[in-house]
């Protein structure tokens, strides 16, 4: 059974769909390990209500990003995590854990990818780019972290209507339902094929 790390910084709503679909099931893992650069988020108590270690990582433990970056992938190893997935992390990972970690690392990002991505893109900021745009269509994209935000080789798509009656708060919690579904259905179409990858 492969071994999750989950990296988030707020509310953990895609770590809650995880815990859950490995509990019943659904996806053949367990997460072992929770990083968060937010010592008081809510993913970080989701993963202590479900006994999964937790780790803080930020500039109040540590003196730089470099310094973060080796205590990340130091966590990761010790914790033998064969696969990291960003739900939500706001910060960009450092060298030593992309290279360790190189097509090991999947992010959720709230948008049709390469639309409304990039540094700054993120959260409710998504989804006023996309209701100022006029799209007529949103979604989700799982793509595989690189060095760059967002712009790693895409794994899976799912798109949403955008309605004329749309705000960017009606239209986030339209995605993140959908969000949820396409994560977990690809968590489980990789996992057999892991040793491929």
């Amino acid at each position: 059974m492969k071994r999750l790390g989950i990296l988030a910084s707020h509310r953990g709503t895609n770590f809650q769909a995880i815990i859950d679909a490995c509990q019943s099931g659904k996806v053949n893992a367990t997460p072992v390990l929770a990083i968060s650069n937010n010592s008081k988020s809510e993913a970080l108590a989701r993963a202590n209500r479900s006994g999964i270690a937790t780790l803080h990582l930020s500039s109040q433990t540590h003196c730089s990003s470099t310094a973060i970056d080796s205590a990340m992938l130091d966590a990761l190893q010790a914790h033998e995590v064969d696969l990291v997935i960003t739900a939500g992390y706001m910060k960009k990972l450092g060298p030593k854990t992309l290279k360790a970690y190189e097509r090991k690392i999947i992010n959720v990002h709230p948008s049709l990818l390469p639309k409304h991505g990039g540094k700054g893109m993120f959260g409710m900021k998504v989804h006023e780019s996309v209701i100022q745009s006029g799209d007529l269509q949103t979604g989700i994209t799982i793509h595989w972290v690189d060095k760059e935000y967002d712009t790693g080789p895409i794994i899976a798509q799912q798109v949403v209507a955008v309605e004329p009656n749309d705000t960017p708060l009606s239209l986030a919690k339209k995605v993140l339902t959908h969000e949820h579904n396409l994560l977990i259905e690809t968590l489980a179409t990789l996992m057999p094929d892991w040793s491929d990858i």
